[in-house]
């Protein structure tokens, strides 16, 4: 789940979702950076400009390389992805001076605090948790049908 809403046509929300995205891709290095040895950076331009490589890295090279993974990704149940995400981390560190990963190990590490992080802190707060029913409460739909998900809640 994103900050921006993915229906709307304005230019400035969309931007502002592109933005608040970056910072918090920017505080999830940030962090990693601060409990992962290998993992450092000279500045916070330097920091920002990697977060920015990264979420641009992430944004057109991710989605090549997990289509050509895909068995891995399927085999490993998704745990493949943290292997890509610490090959983009040291490619961006490759291409970002001041920003620097000593290793895979590290990037790894990393790519595993970033990812849980930019998932955190990714919810926005107006995020509310689904409403919880117990199998006895049934909601009345009259004679219509209830919507995709709605029905009755059958345990099997």
């Amino acid at each position: 789940m994103h900050w921006t809403n993915s229906g709307t046509d304005n230019p400035a929300q969309r931007l502002w979702g592109v933005v608040i995205r970056w910072v918090v891709l920017a505080l999830a290095v940030w962090v990693a950076t601060h409990l992962v040895r290998g993992i450092g950076y000279d500045d916070w331009p330097s920091l920002l400009v990697a977060a920015l490589v990264l979420g641009i890295l992430n944004s057109l090279v991710k989605p090549i390389l997990v289509a050509l993974a895909l068995p891995f990704v399927v085999f490993t149940f998704g745990l493949f992805l943290l292997f890509i995400n610490a090959f983009l981390l040291m490619l961006t560190a490759k291409v970002v001076s001041g920003f620097h990963v000593a290793g895979f190990w590290p990037a790894m590490g990393a790519s595993l605090i970033v990812s849980v992080l930019s998932m955190l802190l990714g919810i926005p707060p107006n995020f509310r948790r689904a409403q919880r029913r117990t199998p006895t409460e049934t909601p009345s739909f009259g004679s219509r049908r209830p919507p995709p998900g709605q029905g009755p809640i059958i345990d099997v």
